[in-house]
Formats: C-alpha cells, structure tokens, sequence
C-alpha cells in the first residue's frame, strides 16, 4: 500500500490537530507523521500566549496531550525549520510538509511616538510572563500608570496581569522570575483604549468577567459610553454573546467604586493618535480623538481630543505571521499565501506542490481552537486529494530523520522528553503545592527533557 511520509513543521494546537485529522480521515494509504517544533516542548500559543490564569486552557492541553501520547505521531521539538531541518532536507525524506507556525509577532500601530522607550508589544509582554525560553528572564514594570491599545483578549490578558495582584497567580504556572518582577510593580491604574463602543467589542463574555473577579480592583466605566445607537442596541438584542457583555459592563456601572489600591478603566470610542514623549525620549501620554458612531456599524471621529498620563503602553491590535526560509509569504496580510490550505507561489500564484499550511500562518491570527479544526480539516482534505503531485522522496526511512539531525548536532526533544519535562515541571509545583511551574531556560528544558541531571531552580 502507498504511505504517505508527512512532515509538519509547528506543534501548536493546528499542527496536532491536522496530525490527528489526517490519522482518523479515510484514505487509501498508509501514513507517518512528524512534527518539528522549534521549542522543547509542544503546544505552541497554548502554552506559551495565554495567560496563566486560564483553568480552561488545562483542557486544550489535555485534549493535545491525548493525541500525541498515542504514539502514532513523534515530534522532534527544538528543531528550527530553515537552519536545523530545511525544505530541501523534507523533500529528501517526505512527500509532504504541513506548516502550522502560527503568528507569534506584534502587528503594527502605525501612530507617532509607538516607538518610543516604556512603549511595548502585548505578545512580547505575553512571551515573558508566559516563561517563553527566547525571550529576556526580566521585564521594565515601573509604571503607576499604563495604557492597553486593543479590544480583544490579548488586550485583556495583558490588562488583567498588569492589574493584578501577583500572589494571586501563585496558583497558577506562572514561573518565580515573572512573580518576582509583579511583585514589585508600582501600577495602580491600567487604561484600556477601544476604538469602537461597547456592543462591538472582539473578546468574549468570560474574558470579561475575568476583569471584574480582580481582587481589590476596582472596574472603572464612563457613562458616555453607553448611550448606545440603534445598529449598538440591534447588536445586544440579536447577539447572545454582545447581550452578555453589556449586562456584565451595566452591572460595573453599578459598582461602588474608590476603596481598592489598583484600578482598570476601559475606555470605549478611543481612536489611538499619538503617544507622547517626556524629555527623556520615554512615554508620558497617550493622545486619542473621541469617536462616535457611524450609524453604519462603524465610528467615526467627533474632533474631540484627549490625553492621558501613562509611563508605559502595551500595543494589544493583533498578531502577525513570520516569513519562513524558501517558503512564500504575504507580507501585508502576515500569511502564507494559500488556496484552502494548499500554498501558492508568490511570483505566479500558481501551486507550490507538496507544501500546505493551516491555523493562523494559513487564515491570520482570528478565530478560537475550534476555527483551528475546521481549518485543519480544509487542508488535509487537499494532502489526501493531491496525492498525484505528492513529493518522491529519495530517502523516505524514518531513521533517516534522526539521523540527520544527530550528524548536524542538532539536541532535538522527543515525546519521552516532553514526557520528562512535564513529570518535573509539576514535580518543582508540587514541591510547593502548586499544580506546576515552568522550567524557563531553552538549554535546561533540552537538559530536563533528555533525563540528564540538573538542578531544582528553574532559574540560572
């Protein structure tokens, strides 16, 4: 029977879920899955671009867990795509690739002054405290007070740590640098800026109620913003969703408010400006344009300018893609430019044969896990239809993948060594009753995932 030798470069929760997809799909071949990951350990955003905070997410993992440890699928993870493994090399060794690398990288805000120092990407903020090994161990939190840019849920897991309390994570994961540098934040005021209103907002009702769990925070709303319009109030009537929203927002306008250390205002029809520089080169202020609505759905701006005194901005607009070597990429969309999953040439448009994508580097960062199946199903689909224009691999042993790596020095993870990694990460939680706790440094999760010795700190 003919076997189909996949490849699939990405072992966040799209590139496990088209592994699995493709495994319990009809088909008239035999096949065999690799996934490459350029961290030790796998599933991506979910480990390391949600907030710690998120009990729920401990089911996503499970869910991904389940697919891997039913050892149908290896992983070699702390492989780079482009330097460690190239396309060349999986043409050599498989009949197709499959990348699912996702959008790690900030979108721009193209406004004055979104460079200047105490000016920040939420994903990178999001990286440090989530422990991601490539990013630097310590974090500038000095700020009183801090501006969020952004609607969403990054926009509001950012905002919810910055507010927060830092010994109320230390139930969660969070790694001992991320609590220590908390600890020790000045913040007492955190400003959320939205361009639209209320009933149009893109983070979700549970997101929101997170906010108004914080202890001794106080949830601070502006009248103004709620003289809704009639697309607004259509918006609330016919949305289960919105209408859920605005009940738990009318229910903050309610609240007494004054007594807490730190508070978390939102502010709705914010159009961003400009942000504002002291005479040091670092951020004073943000400046915004009050906006209205449209009557079409949309806003427009009323004329009406505004400041706000800041020390430090957090930019929560988007995720963006990241190119890959020898592979096409849509610089203005932050994508792999694809049909339905199966990559196009960016000269011609035409079919670059054996090479598909899927999750946010095939469709841009929208969507929640449940978009990541569907989009997954759409590309398998196609790497079981395109069998006739599969690669012919010169070396298709599976052996033959170890083995290249080991002769190019590469100290890849395995299954066994993720199975490692996690046994001692909740190990160093349970030491001090805590579910888990992150093993930060690259070298000591390859150290840790590969059974050598080291030490009990998770912190060099």
């Amino acid at each position: 029977m003919t076997k189909l030798r996949l490849a699939i470069v990405g072992a966040g929760p799209a590139g496990i879920y088209a592994a699995d997809i493709l495994l319990k799909a009809e088909r008239g071949f035999d096949v065999s899955i690799d996934l490459f990951e350029q961290l030790p350990a796998p599933y991506g955003l979910v480990r390391y671009g949600v907030a710690p905070d998120h009990p729920r997410i401990k089911g996503i993992i499970t869910a991904l867990r389940d697919v891997l440890d039913r050892g149908d699928i290896r992983i070699f993870g702390n492989v780079n795509f482009g330097t460690d493994i190239t396309l060349e090399d999986l043409k050599r060794h498989y009949n197709a690739v499959i990348f699912s690398t996702g959008a790690v990288r900030d979108a721009g805000l193209d406004i004055p002054g979104i460079d200047l120092a105490g000016s920040y990407g939420a994903a990178e903020f999001v990286s440090w405290f989530d422990g991601h090994p490539d990013v630097p161990r310590t974090w500038p939190l000095e700020a009183e007070s801090v501006a969020v840019i952004g609607n969403g849920n990054v926009a509001l897991d950012v905002s919810r740590i910055l507010a927060k309390h830092a010994e109320d994570l230390l139930p969660t994961e969070i790694p001992d640098n991320v609590y220590e540098i908390l600890q020790k934040s000045p913040v007492t005021d955190v400003h959320v800026f939205g361009r639209r209103g209320p009933a149009q907002v893109k983070f979700t009702p549970l997101e929101l109620r997170e906010l108004g769990e914080l202890r001794d925070v106080d949830m601070i709303v502006h009248d103004e913003d709620f003289e809704y319009d009639e697309q607004s109030k259509d918006a609330i009537a016919s949305n289960k969703q919105v209408m859920v929203i605005d009940r738990v927002l009318q229910q903050w306008r309610q609240r007494e408010v004054g007594s807490a250390s730190r508070r978390l205002h939102l502010h709705f029809y914010a159009k961003p400006l400009e942000v504002l520089s002291d005479d040091d080169g670092r951020v004073r202020a943000f400046r915004y344009e009050r906006t209205e609505p449209d009557g079409e759905g949309g806003v427009r701006g009323t004329g009406e300018i505004r400041e706000v005194e800041i020390q430090a901005l957090y930019r929560a607009v988007g995720y963006f893609g990241s190119p890959l070597p020898d592979i096409p990429f849509d610089t203005k969309h932050g994508v792999i430019p694809n049909h339905e999953g199966q990559v196009l040439r960016g000269d011609d448009n035409e079919r670059m044969y054996g090479v598909y994508a899927t999750g946010w580097i095939k469709r841009g960062p929208v969507g929640l896990i449940g978009h990541t199946k569907s989009d997954a199903m759409e590309t398998i689909k196609h790497v079981i239809n395109d069998q006739g224009n599969w690669w012919s691999p010169t070396d298709p042993d599976e052996e033959s993948v170890d083995k290249l790596l080991r002769e190019r020095g590469v100290e890849y993870t395995d299954l066994d060594g993720w199975h490692n990694l996690d046994q001692h990460e909740q190990a160093l939680g349970a030491e001090r009753g805590r579910a888990r706790i992150k093993v930060v440094p690259r070298d000591e999760m390859v150290r840790v995932s590969n059974r050598a010795s080291v030490s009990a700190s998770t912190e060099e």
